[in-house]
């Protein structure tokens, strides 16, 4: 949105709110709802992202398992904001990235070029926890946020940027945003930048959309296509975004729909959401027939634990979590909602592909939730906050799909009284629990409850050889003949902690061992 020379486009809700089921057909009116297209700015301009509209109800998305919640908190202040004379600071996208929280943002800077709105950098470097957003999110050197992306004149988002949804695969960071050119009917699209360090970013495609308005359908609201969701997982992009144009969505415009694609710039083997499940298309301004949820501005995070996808939506109450599964065809668990103050669209706390952080000692059993969403409304929704929660209780563990998924990179104690890591959904049992500890992302004291039975792929014994290869790298031949991949930190710790003498081998030879997966 605008308070400077700029034009930009925003969904408004101002009156009361409807109460719906998450599958989007079955939507019954509460009270009057108006959308305004204007929320105007001092100029006159309209602004660019969405809000809620005919959000679904907490409980009666008809999900089958009640989940318990404990330990609902909230930041104690504001945890980002632009540089001075920032209007606006909303449609957040978090991601835990290493030791850091990096966010991202939708803003507008003075200094930026073109005027209109901007996509805004900030890291916290903080102690977080598992959510990793105990303090701010500040620039480089713990200054002020900085733009890292701005409209392109000339191109479809000439001069409004906004709504990043960022996820990181194969060390690419994937930034996808709303973008727009002006104050049109349907101007708005969705867009694709990439970058090595999420901070100087290049457009994909020559700087095309990849998704614009499906034009199925004419309605007041003329928003268009934007507001991109997106996460990765089992090799799928999988792309929440708003459309209202879209056939299924509502009278207002309202109503989320869902592509997928193996190609992060949804160019190729491209899947769209149904009636009947993901059937392939073409492109991706194909009729949208089937919308899952009746809502503006979302975002969208796979939670292994569940086996199921969040999707946060804003409600009377605060941010609802309406899950999914796999195949967005049921709602397998009752919504959760994280109460509190919001003003435009959540950010939840992420990992890099877009999934829900594990719980540091207790991974099958606890999902920690944390959204940052806009608190404040002074002219623009403003004032970035945390509010979070644990969903509890989880028997997460109790398959062996999803122990190996949600367990992956964890060490505990074996039935031998040796060490299990869990690697690809296989144990490798390591003799010496030193040489596990190094190896392991985390470490439990006690093996989890009802924890499913998992292989054991390998024995990591003292003394195992260690191989190196001049281009191939170097890796740990174990017990069952396959040669397993290290990182070079993690060869040496092996050298030293068990007791594994090293040797040069050709390429060749390299080439000629069975391959491991990777310990590292």
């Amino acid at each position: 949105m605008g308070v400077r020379a700029s034009v930009a486009r925003r969904v408004r809700v101002v009156a009361a709110l409807v109460a719906c089921a998450s599958v989007f057909a079955a939507c019954t009116t509460i009270g009057p709802v108006e959308v305004q297209r204007d929320r105007t700015a001092t100029d006159g301009s309209q602004a660019i992202a969405g809000s809620v509209a005919n959000p679904t109800g907490a409980g009666e998305a008809g999900g089958t398992v009640a989940l318990e919640t404990e330990h609902h908190r909230r930041s104690d202040g504001v945890v980002a904001e632009g540089g001075a004379g920032a209007p606006y600071n909303y449609a957040p996208t978090v991601m835990l990235d290493g030791d850091d929280a990096r966010m991202w943002w939708c803003s507008q800077y003075n200094t930026a070029y073109p005027a209109g709105d901007d996509i805004v950098y900030g890291v916290d470097a903080g102690d977080g926890g598992n959510t990793g957003t105990a303090g701010r999110f500040t620039g480089p050197g713990g200054g002020i946020p900085e733009v890292v992306f701005s409209g392109n004149p000339g191109a479809f988002d000439g001069k409004h940027t906004c709504d990043p949804s960022v996820i990181k695969v194969d060390g690419v960071y994937y930034l996808y945003y709303t973008g727009a050119d002006g104050d049109h009917d349907f101007v708005n699209a969705i867009g694709l930048a990439t970058s090595e360090d999420g901070r100087t970013w290049r457009r994909a495609g020559d700087g095309e959309p990849i998704l614009r308005p499906g034009r199925d359908i004419t309605r007041d609201n003329t928003y268009g296509a934007g507001q991109p969701a997106v996460a990765h997982v089992d090799g799928w992009f999988y792309l929440v975004f708003t459309d209202t144009t879209g056939l299924a969505a509502g009278w207002n415009g309202a109503g989320q729909f869902v592509l997928r694609s193996p190609d992060p710039a949804f160019g190729s083997g491209l899947e769209a959401l149904g009636p009947d499940g993901f059937v392939p298309v073409e492109g991706t301004e194909q009729l949208r027939a089937h919308a899952v949820l009746d809502a503006f501005s979302v975002d969208l995070m796979w939670v292994d634990v569940l086996d199921a996808f969040a999707v946060a939506h804003q409600t009377a109450d605060g941010t609802s979590l309406t899950f999914f599964d796999r195949d967005f065809s049921t709602t397998p668990y009752d919504p959760v909602v994280i109460e509190g103050p919001w003003q435009e669209g959540p950010g939840l706390v992420r990992t890099p592909q877009g999934h829900a952080p594990r719980a540091e000692h207790d991974p099958c059993g606890t999902v920690p939730v944390d959204v940052v969403r806009a608190a404040r409304d002074e002219h623009a929704p403003t004032d970035l906050r945390r509010f979070g929660l644990d969903i509890t209780g989880v028997e997460g563990c109790g398959d062996r799909r999803r122990a190996g998924r949600v367990l992956d990179g964890y060490a505990m104690p074996s039935p031998e009284r040796t060490m299990d890591l869990v690697v690809d959904g296989a144990l490798v049992r390591v003799e010496r629990r030193v040489v596990a500890e190094q190896l392991a992302e985390r470490v439990l004291d006690e093996r989890p409850e009802r924890l499913a039975e998992l292989p054991v792929a390998a024995r990591l014994d003292a003394g195992a050889p260690l191989l190196y290869s001049p281009n191939a790298g170097r890796g740990v031949l174990l017990d069952d003949g396959r040669l397993w991949s290290l990182s070079t930190e993690q060869a040496g710790q092996l050298r030293e902690l068990n007791d594994s003498a090293g040797r040069t081998v050709s390429d060749s030879r390299w080439s000629s061992y069975p391959e491991g997966p990777s310990l590292g």
